[in-house]
């Protein structure tokens, strides 16, 4: 048959209790012997019942292994406040580096804009300056990639419109547009307007009244 599995609470029976109780004892004293024994194990077992009795086992002796449990838990409660420690002075050294970086930085900054320059020697005006012409570099090459970018935009807009107008014209049974922009026609010649001939225009100056103009017939 197969066991069935306890159920992990407390025993309300006070028979059952105590029966459960000393059958368990038992076998975990067996155990703690038995692995003492299997492996070379240092093992240190105490129990108290409910009532507080007291029952225990130990390979060596329970005050030595007691000792020795104090001692590793107060050398690792050292070492936890030795590795906090350090942690927290690695932590401190980073941000006073980051801390001096981020200073550097902002006077490179002010020294960029034109500040801060009277305690400036004549080495790192030059490499501010040689700083600053490859930042321009830097900026003229990007400007004319965007420029050579929206000129290629256009184009390709501009052949497009074309293309559509000349869709548009032949649908409507015009003539197509040629390079210049001008309808063709069948003969392939340009009409051009008359131009309004010039004119003179007198523009003497007279003072006094106006002469009269004198009749070629007497009267």
């Amino acid at each position: 048959m197969v066991r069935g599995k306890t159920q992990m609470k407390r025993i309300e029976n006070a028979a059952s209790r105590q029966v459960t109780f000393s059958k368990r004892r038992n076998g975990l004293l067996k155990k703690a012997f038995e692995l003492s024994v299997l492996c070379d194990a240092e093992v240190a077992l105490v129990i108290f019942s409910a009532r507080g009795k007291l029952y225990e086992f130990s390979s060596t002796s329970i005050r030595s292994t007691i000792d020795r449990y104090q001692m590793r838990v107060k050398d690792q409660g050292q070492l936890t406040t030795k590795a906090f420690q350090e942690d927290m002075e690695r932590e401190t050294n980073d941000t006073q580096t980051l801390a001096k970086k981020i200073e550097s930085i902002e006077a490179s900054k002010r020294k960029l804009l034109g500040n801060d320059l009277e305690s400036c020697s004549m080495e790192e005006l030059h490499q501010t300056e040689n700083q600053l012409e490859r930042s321009l570099k830097k900026i003229r090459a990007k400007k004319n990639q965007l420029l050579r970018e929206q000129i290629d935009k256009l184009k390709e807009e501009e052949k497009n419109l074309l293309e559509q107008n000349a869709k548009l014209r032949e649908m409507c049974g015009m003539q197509p547009l040629g390079p210049s922009g001008k309808s063709k026609h069948a003969d392939d010649r340009e009409v051009f307007q008359p131009q309004t001939p010039n004119v003179d225009v007198e523009t003497d100056l007279f003072i006094g009244p106006p002469k009269r103009q004198q009749s070629s017939q007497k009267p």
